[in-house]
């Protein structure tokens, strides 16, 4: 799908503030609210506009350790690896799962939960007992300095 200059000031703004409204929203492009609805319907129904979310915040929910987990698998099939990929994906604390290349591992993770005995409990409990994994490697994240969701446009 093309996309032109109003496209991309609706999709800046909307990563910016999903609860403008209409009005807001062509006040601030410089459209009327008629042809503003009808692009964000239309990038919508393209598929550009996945969703919207509120972004919550870990630590006032009591979730406090965030860490990365290299996984790697004993073998490279698709049957392992969509085992794998289902398992993972029905565990909360899992925020992101990604299959990379070039490091020694064929997952990444990136996993959050209240504190050491949480995340002891999802590896030891849950990962590990994956049919396949045959090692893992965590990371613990110290600080945040850059988190973001907005996409460069």
């Amino acid at each position: 799908m093309k996309i032109d200059r109003y496209d991309r000031a609706i999709l800046s703004a909307l990563q910016t503030d999903a609860r403008l409204t209409n009005q807001e929203l062509a006040d601030r492009i410089g459209l009327s609210p008629s042809p503003c609805l009808r692009r964000v319907r239309r990038l919508e129904e393209s598929g550009l506009v996945a969703g919207y979310r509120a972004i919550l915040d870990a630590r006032a929910l009591g979730l406090s350790l965030m860490a990365f987990i290299q996984i790697r698998m004993d073998r490279h099939t698709p049957e392992r690896f969509e085992n794998f990929e289902r398992h993972v994906s029905a565990c909360p604390e899992v925020l992101e799962c990604h299959l990379i290349t070039g490091q020694d591992a064929d997952y990444l993770l990136k996993v959050i939960v209240q504190d050491m005995d949480g995340f002891q409990a999802l590896l030891l409990e849950r990962i590990t007992r994956i049919e396949g994994v045959s090692g893992v490697h965590s990371s613990f994240v110290m600080k945040s300095p850059l988190a973001k969701t907005a996409l460069p446009l």
